[in-house]
């Protein structure tokens, strides 16, 4: 007896999914637990995987389609009836279905829909991350590789008229899949993901509903970064984890935060809300776009903790494992454009939040310091804040708390 494929339940505040991906086709047999179908809603991408050994049988809903919760998209046959499809194609030995299996568990929902998309498997394509972890541009990479080792292989009757029209379609084009716009030029349209699709909105949204404004300052890290040459190692042996830079401005910001409530706080209609907590957003890079996983009360957690739960929330990014319940919430939130080699920039709020502190590049720049010019390494900070609910003498000043804080770190040791 077949049994039905349904959306999961989705969050309260999610409306509506987006179908991205069905890594099986219709009379593929399958195993319980594995993944059928990637759903991606605003935030996270939620995996559907089967209730039981089978054969995937029809596909309601394709990839594209607007679904809703339970709704279903597709139905799951017993392992018989396609045990007779089945039989005429070669199993794959042992080896092989595990080498496929542990590479297509280490790649992320993009990577796995552009395979879908180009007719590969993750055992095709040569990945350069660590253990061989396969990005987008392993995949672009080794079609773009094919496709010229196709156009090769062709006949010289093909390869004539593939010169004859290189001038007005290049190659790459159909690899990248590009098309001749009305002047001849190539271009790429694709659906904006919903994810972006929501960044966009969210943004949009604070910059006409807030009254944002940005405060500038800069810290001397010679002193934390010092200290950290001095204990990275004996920190690395004891916790299991390495000493970063975001754990530091982490503790700084959480103890200003307990200073100056009013950036702690956010507003609800006509209300303010005093948070009487710290949850602090760190914004995160992924295949899908950006997004804020939230660290939960952290003025309870130490400096290793904080650097766990962060190298915990950027494999899940990467790996495309967030959860909404990572991401829901927020009192306030960090951003590094310096892993970048952003130099300065005026961060963007994420709402209802009051603040934002953005993080630049450390360069080595020329400073004074006790009547003497001395090179040390400097990094722009940025708060961006919402001047309705913090006044600009608390933004100010709790700007420069997060300053003086990082570069006298025992001041955190002190509580001062």
């Amino acid at each position: 007896m077949s049994s039905e494929i349904k959306v999961p339940t989705l969050p309260e505040s999610v409306a509506d999914a987006l179908i991205v991906t069905w890594h099986k086709k219709p009379g593929d047999a399958v195993s319980r637990d594995e993944v059928l179908v990637d759903i991606e809603t605003d935030k996270v991408v939620l995996e559907v995987p089967a209730s039981s050994d089978g054969v995937l049988g029809d596909i309601i809903h394709g990839e594209g389609s607007t679904v809703v919760a339970n709704q279903v998209i597709g139905s799951l046959e017993p392992a018989a009836a396609g045990a007779v499809a089945s039989s005429s194609t070669p199993a794959a030995t042992p080896v092989e279905a595990a080498a496929s299996d542990s590479q297509e568990g280490q790649t992320s929902p993009a990577v796995r829909k552009l395979l879908t998309e180009h007719g590969l498997s993750a055992s095709d394509v040569k990945g350069s991350g660590k253990n061989g972890r396969i990005s987008v541009e392993d995949v672009q990479q080794h079609v773009s590789g094919g496709s010229s080792a196709a156009a090769s292989a062709a006949p010289a009757a093909g390869a004539v008229a593939a010169a004859n029209t290189a001038s007005v379609a290049p190659a790459m084009s159909l690899a990248d899949g590009m098309v001749l716009n009305e002047d001849d030029r190539p271009e790429r349209r694709v659906p904006m993901t919903r994810l972006r699709s929501k960044i966009a909105e969210r943004l949009l949204d604070a910059t006409q509903s807030t009254a944002m404004l940005t405060t500038f300052n800069e810290v001397n890290m010679q002193a934390f970064m010092d200290l950290r040459s001095k204990l990275k190692d004996d920190f690395l042996k004891t916790h299991g984890v390495k000493l970063g830079f975001m754990s530091i401005f982490l503790k700084a910001a959480t103890e200003a935060l307990k200073r100056f409530p009013d950036v702690n706080a956010s507003i609800d209609g006509d209300d303010i809300v005093y948070h009487g907590f710290c949850d602090i957003g760190v914004a995160v890079s992924s295949d899908r776009g950006l997004v804020v996983p939230v660290l939960r009360n952290t003025d309870t957690l130490s400096l290793a903790e904080m650097e766990a739960t962060l190298g915990m929330f950027a494999d899940k990014a990467r790996d495309g494992k967030l959860s909404l319940e990572d991401m829901t919430g927020g009192t306030f939130t960090l951003s590094n454009g310096g892993v970048f080699g952003s130099l300065l920039s005026t961060p963007i709020l994420n709402p209802p939040q009051s603040a934002i502190l953005g993080m630049h590049s450390i360069q080595q720049r020329p400073v004074a310091e006790n009547g003497e010019v001395v090179i040390r390494p400097m990094m722009y900070l940025a708060l961006s804040y919402d001047h309705r609910i913090v006044d600009g003498k608390g933004a100010v000043t709790f700007l420069k708390t997060i300053k003086e804080l990082v570069e006298d770190p025992a001041k955190i040791l002190f509580d001062l």
